[in-house]
């Protein structure tokens, strides 16, 4: 038992001893054990030195991007600023440019008797001018004398002899019409250069304009373009007419301006008042489908009513009477038997509210509505105003004043010049229009005959300008300074200025013509008028030019 029991602790005591993990083979192993370590420790060494290159490069990488992102985010933040101060510099150009734009504006409106001041007045003319002698007084009023006054003489006779028939004429078309179902026609005006007394040129023709409106229970609602509504700006200077029903309030119900649906009624405008018949409307001279007064109607009744009303008083009268141009509606020409004739116009016109405005369906002999919009487009016309704004002039100047002959020396002379070289954009309106601001500018004692040359001269100086800007407004639109004896309207007075040659921005061809037959007629004034020109001894003229 004690031998057995020595045996099995010797036994385990042995295995214990031969155990690898308490004591290794160091003899057999230990070299090549260090071998690897050493060799590892090197795969390892390398591997960290890769990692480590990789990390160094990735640091790098995202350094550069860093770098990059920063750098642009630099740039765009200078294009910012950049922007920021351009677009201030570019507003604070706009606001400079603005302010300089109305400060000239206000310059040309407020100082226009300097345009006839005696400073550097041939940098002002241009170099068309330059070179160019105006006749002295002396031929200047044997000019007038003898080719404006002696051709001058009858337009009264003529006027009166004019206005007494288109009187009956009238009277009988009252006589013919439906009272009940066409429009009523009101006694004709004269307007223009035969009753401003300064038409020159042959044919002389009366302008008569004659108000209509329509039958009860209608009436007409006009609208411009400065009265609120937006109108493009090849509009400006028409307006439209509504016709409606005396009890029908269009501004006070919106059922005519939101479109309903089927299965809604307006409550104060029954199904049948608010959808009127077409052929009813048409029949008021409306355009088609539309409550809006038709140009071209008007005028195919106006010239159908006049026929007939010619045809019932014929018989009283030992002339012919018939329609001369087929563009003008309203020329309407009597024929003697002794082959002399008389033309003038009698054209429908709309009077605007309680004003002397009216709105004119067509310009005899004009261009100023050439390019109208629509048939449905009215132009606006100021010559009852302009006739009085003359006549009221006329009252504070000198006696004999010259503003009537230099409109019409320069008609005269604008009117040769276009039969020589063709007609142009520019008209005798627009020369009637610089006459009425130069009227307005310029003190009262500067219109004594005596200074008909200076004056003539101003006219011209003022022309040219306006043809150099392509700007001559409209005397009445826009003018504040209109005289409150003329009771003009303010709407139109606050309204933004009208520029007459607007249309010539656009269309260069026809300004290109009508700055040549401008410097054409410069050029040629001299001749013009000594042709007809009396002699008038060099003694006598030197004497003028003394005093």
């Amino acid at each position: 038992m004690p031998v057995g029991l020595f045996r099995v602790c010797l036994l385990v005591i042995t295995a214990i001893v031969n155990h690898p993990l308490f004591f290794p083979k160091e003899n057999g192993t230990a070299p090549e054990s260090t071998e690897e370590i050493i060799q590892k420790m090197k795969e390892r060494e390398e591997s960290l030195r890769l990692e480590q290159l990789r990390l160094e490069q990735e640091i790098a990488d995202q350094e550069a991007t860093q770098k990059a992102l920063e750098k642009a985010a630099v740039v765009v933040e200078e294009s910012k600023e950049e922007k920021v101060r351009w677009d201030m510099w570019t507003a604070l150009s706009m606001v400079i440019f603005l302010l300089i734009e109305l400060w000239r504006q206000d310059f040309q409106e407020g100082n226009w008797q300097d345009i006839g001041g005696e400073e550097d007045d041939m940098a002002v003319l241009g170099k068309a001018f330059k070179g160019v002698a105006l006749p002295n007084k002396a031929v200047l009023a044997s000019f007038y004398e003898k080719r404006i006054l002696g051709t001058t003489g009858d337009m009264a006779r003529m006027r009166e002899m004019v206005e007494g028939f288109a009187d009956d004429l009238l009277e009988a078309l009252r006589s013919v019409c439906n009272r009940d179902a066409d429009m009523e026609v009101e006694d004709c005006m004269g307007v223009g250069s035969m009753y401003e007394n300064w038409r020159v040129r042959k044919p002389f023709v009366c302008d008569l304009i004659v108000p209509f409106a329509p039958p009860e229970p209608y009436c007409f609602r006009c609208q411009t373009w400065c009265s609120g509504d937006s109108f493009p700006p090849d509009e400006q200077g028409y307006g439209t007419i509504k016709v409606c029903r005396a009890d029908e309030d269009v501004t006070g119900c919106i059922c005519d301006k939101t479109k309903l649906g089927e299965d809604m009624l307006c409550l104060l405008h029954s199904q049948v008042s608010s959808t009127r018949p077409s052929s009813e409307m048409e029949d008021l001279l409306c355009f088609k489908n539309t409550q809006y007064l038709d140009a071209d109607q008007v005028m195919k009744w106006f010239q159908i009513a006049v026929t007939k009303a010619w045809n019932r008083i014929s018989h009283k009268y030992e002339f012919d009477l018939s329609f001369s141009l087929l563009d003008s509606p309203g020329a309407l020409k009597i024929k003697f038997k002794s082959g002399k004739s008389i033309a003038f116009n009698l054209t429908p016109v709309v009077q605007y509210e309680n004003s002397d405005v009216y709105f004119i369906s067509h310009f005899p002999r004009s261009s100023l509505a050439a390019d109208i919009p629509s048939s449905t487009h009215w132009f606006l016309t100021f010559a009852v105003y302009e006739r009085r704004f003359i006549q009221l002039v006329s009252k504070t100047l000198p006696a004999n004043a010259c503003h009537i002959s230099c409109l019409q020396i320069l008609s005269f002379l604008h009117g040769k010049q276009c039969s020589l070289t063709g007609p142009s954009g520019l008209t005798n309106y627009h020369l009637k229009t610089v006459l009425l601001h130069l009227l307005q500018a310029r003190p009262s004692q500067d219109w004594a005959p005596e200074k008909l040359e200076a004056r003539l001269q101003d006219m011209l100086k003022f022309l040219e300008k306006c043809l150099h800007e392509k700007k001559l407004y409209h005397f009445f639109i826009g003018n504040g300074k209109v005289p409150a004896e003329l009771g003009f309207p303010i709407i139109f007075q606050r309204a933004e200025p009208l520029n007459l040659f607007r249309p010539f921005v656009l269309r260069r061809d026809i300004y290109r013509r009508m700055v040549d037959t401008f410097h054409e007629m410069l050029r040629n004034m001299s001749a013009l008028i000594n042709e007809y020109t009396v002699h008038i001894p060099l003694a006598h003229t030197n004497g003028i030019r003394k005093e």
